[in-house]
């Protein structure tokens, strides 16, 4: 009988205890530090939405490491097949835009400016062009249009009624570096 006792007050012990931790637990959960459950619900549907606001912002991080690959690679070819090596190179596209619209080069000057970190470097071009009209105006979309990149900053034009009409330009290309 002994054994008895020792046993019946242990379970008499362990019953206490549970019952202690249940009304722990049952004052907790209708306690205001957790809150109702409307309150756990709403903040779940808020949880939620936050988390799928997350994963559409981080989706076009995905594969950026392959990405950032691509992108060099397409930026050298660009680089190979837009920019010239030689500042001869666009002299001589100048001149061959320039007589396949009947346009005369009165002067062109190409300066070159500092390196930019890219590897490329900008040239300045300053052009005097006289033609027609027409032959200006297509002129002026055929450097625009050519594989070689050029970009037009400043157009003017000035002439008499008749006889050609003066053009003179601003414009920019680049020359790649280490080329």
């Amino acid at each position: 009988m002994p054994e008895l006792k020792g046993s019946r007050r242990k379970l008499q012990i362990a019953i206490a205890a549970m019952v202690v931790a249940d009304l722990v637990a049952v004052g907790l959960l209708f306690s205001p530090l957790v809150g109702s459950a409307e309150s756990r619900r709403i903040s779940m549907s808020e949880l939620s939405v936050d988390l799928q606001r997350k994963t559409r912002e981080v989706q076009p991080l995905i594969g950026l490491d392959k990405k950032i690959v691509v992108a060099k690679n397409q930026i050298g070819q660009f680089y190979q097949d837009r920019f010239a090596k030689r500042d001869s190179e666009l002299a001589t596209e100048m001149g061959k835009l320039a007589s396949e619209n009947g346009v005369r080069i009165m002067q062109a000057k190409y300066k070159q400016e500092d390196p930019t970190g890219a590897g490329v470097v900008p040239v300045e071009i300053e052009g005097n062009f006289s033609g027609d009209y027409l032959q200006l105006i297509r002129f002026i979309n055929a450097v625009e249009r050519s594989k070689q990149f050029f970009t037009v900053d400043s157009v003017s034009l000035a002439g008499e009624s008749t006889g050609p009409v003066k053009l003179d330009v601003k414009m920019h290309s680049f020359l790649r570096t280490g080329a």
